[in-house]
Parts: structure tokens; C-alpha cells; sequence
């Protein structure tokens, strides 16, 4: 396989992403793909968001353009260049999420960049805007269409990476456990606050909040607060994201543990779109934030390390920058774990 040559062709997609992230003009997009693709990508847009309540345009849109940026020619290059093409193509099972539109894509390009072939085993929740992009890489580069073979049913493979729920990693774990694998589990986000950030940082805030419904491994479902904080600082700052409370999905939910919660008498604050719940729970359903305080350095250091095996991202003043969550580079692998190792060593 030639790797520049496939740079180039996945640098091209991620222009045309870039451009249909942000709605311009056909005549703005590479008009090789463009001509050919622009009216399928609207139409897959449309058919994705009734087929999948929780794909609003706006979000789908968003996942363009966070997947169209990091394709390009200088950092897949620059990604890449640790990182040998296998001298043995192996068949590489991919068991792929769709809570965030085509968050396994990654997956399946560091498949290809590896030399492998990936054995795609789409959700159902996300199984129209893969197979697009798929399509659009293999008008690019004729030749990659023997990098990849879309399937009902995992089999005849060397390797897996499943991605799931901690009761499905239980099955993936014994099913494939006689091949190499990467199987994920649930994860969520952490958001360490000092009390000092400014209005702008905490409207950036609701991005790692809000963005995709908060439903992604990458969103924030808990926030650690310094003792005596005033949560208002909060609200007032996030206000501009009330409008999710207008999708049918995330508004039940909503309605839902704000029922449950007054019916069982538990404290929470409300500010007509999100609920604010003090615990040390980690995990938060949507539409439902988590909070506590802290007294010291050394609390929240503990809290981290009690869960570091469940976390994805901290976000903070000494961590991840606020509001970056949902962007994530090449080498922000999922679970920490270095994908692209896993396959150039099988």
C-alpha cells in the first residue's frame, strides 16, 4: 500500500468534511468529490437525523468538522511516521459504537494506515454516514476497497477492537479472548474547576457538557468543585446551550430524572434544561450533571486515581483545556491505548 498516497486522498476527504461541517457553498468543495458526493452527503445528513433521533444536523455537521480537521496532510504525515506499514496484512474485526455520528470512523483509517484489512461491523445506530464516507475514499482511491469489507457478523479474523457497554465488553472479552484485542468499556469525562475561571471559560464549558447531548466518552459527566462554589456561576454561563432541551430524546430524559427525583425526595438544582445532582457518582444519565465539592489537592487527586480506569478526559485549568473535549488529535486514542501499535505489531 502506498501510505503518501492514501494521505493525500484521506487530506482530501477531510477538506470536503471541513467544508460540509460548515455548510459551504458545493463551490468551496473539492470539486472532484464534490460533484459527485454533494448531494448524497445532504441526503445521507437528512436520512441519518430520522433514523437516529439523537443525530441532529447541527451535531452531525459538528462531527464533520471535528474529523475533517485532523485529516490532513501534515498531521496524518506527521502521526504516521512512528508507525511502519505491517509486512502481513492481517483482518482486523472492528465492533463499532454509535452514540456520536461516525465516531468509529478513526477506527477504521488506522486500520488502513496500518496495511490492514478492517472488518466492519457497523451500529445501527450509525450505519448510513460511514458506508458515505467509505464510498467517497474508494472514488478517491479505487485500490482501497480491498482495505475494508462491511459485515453483519464478526468471523474469520485475526484481531478485534470492540467498542461497547461494560455488559457487552463482558461477552467481547470471552468471545475473542483466543485473539489479539481491544475491547472498550465505558467511559466518561471529568471536569476539575479552581472557582478562578472566567465567564468565557465556563461557557465553553457546556461544550464538554452539551456537545452531541453529552452522550460521547469525551463529554463531561462529573465536575469537581472547590468547597463553597456557587453553581449559579455555572448556569448563567450556560445558558446559551438551553436549546437541547428541544430534542425529543434528551428532553425525555429530562422529564424522566427530574419525575424520579421528586418523587424519591432527592435534592438536585434545575435550570429548566440540565439537572444538578451532588454525589460522587462518576456516571451521570443525560440530562443530568454530577457534582462535589473538594477541600484540598490531595481529594482530587484521590478521586482521579479511584477512577482513573473509568475516565477519558479531565478537563481543567491543569489538564485539558476547557471546551476541547469533543476534539480530539490522532494521538488521543481511546482508553489511552495506542491503537495504532496494536496494529502495526499483530
Amino acid at each position: 500500500m502506498e501510505r503518501t498516497k492514501t494521505i493525500e486522498t484521506f487530506s482530501i476527504l477531510g477538506e470536503c468534511m471541513r467544508n460540509w461541517g460548515e455548510s459551504k457553498d458545493k463551490s468551496e468543495i473539492n470539486t472532484f468529490v464534490a460533484d459527485e458526493f454533494n448531494e448524497k452527503v445532504e441526503s445521507t445528513i437528512k436520512t441519518s437525523i430520522i433514523y437516529n433521533g439523537w443525530f441532529s444536523e447541527n451535531y452531525v455537521r459538528q462531527a464533520f468538522l471535528n474529523l475533517g480537521k485532523i485529516l490532513n496532510k501534515e498531521e496524518l504525515t506527521q502521526w504516521l511516521d512512528k508507525y511502519p506499514v505491517v509486512s502481513s496484512p492481517k483482518n482486523v474485526g472492528l465492533i463499532l459504537p454509535g452514540n456520536i455520528p461516525m465516531v468509529g470512523f478513526s477506527d477504521i483509517f488506522a486500520v488502513i494506515f496500518s496495511g490492514n484489512k478492517a472488518i466492519i461491523k457497523l451500529s445501527r445506530d450509525d450505519d448510513k454516514l460511514i458506508p458515505l464516507l467509505l464510498g467517497i475514499i474508494t472514488y478517491l482511491q479505487p485500490e482501497l476497497s480491498d482495505r475494508f469489507q462491511i459485515v453483519e457478523r464478526i468471523k474469520n479474523v485475526d484481531s478485534v477492537i470492540a467498542t461497547g457497554s461494560n455488559n457487552s465488553a463482558r461477552y467481547f472479552e470471552k468471545y475473542f479472548d483466543h485473539l489479539p484485542n481491544i475491547i472498550r468499556k465505558n467511559r466518561t469525562s471529568l471536569a476539575v474547576l479552581t472557582g478562578n475561571e472566567s465567564v468565557d471559560e465556563l461557557n465553553l464549558l457546556g461544550r464538554d457538557l452539551f456537545d452531541y447531548y453529552g452522550l460521547g466518552c469525551r463529554n463531561v459527566t462529573h465536575l469537581l468543585l472547590p468547597k463553597g462554589y456557587n453553581l449559579n456561576n455555572i448556569f448563567g454561563a450556560i445558558v446559551d446551550y438551553g436549546e437541547v432541551i428541544n430534542n425529543n430524546k434528551y428532553g425525555n430524559n429530562y422529564d424522566y430524572y427530574k419525575a424520579i427525583y421528586l418523587m424519591n425526595q432527592v435534592v438536585f438544582t434545575d435550570n429548566g434544561f440540565v439537572l444538578f445532582k451532588e454525589t460522587t457518582d462518576l456516571f451521570s444519565p443525560v440530562a443530568v450533571v454530577h457534582y462535589h465539592f473538594y477541600e484540598s489537592n490531595q481529594e482530587i487527586e484521590d478521586y482521579i486515581e479511584q477512577h482513573k480506569d473509568e475516565l477519558q478526559v479531565i478537563i481543567g485549568k491543569n489538564y485539558e483545556k476547557i471546551g476541547n473535549s469533543q476534539s480530539p488529535s490522532l494521538t488521543d486514542y481511546a482508553d489511552g491505548i495506542d491503537t495504532m501499535s496494536f496494529l502495526s505489531d499483530l
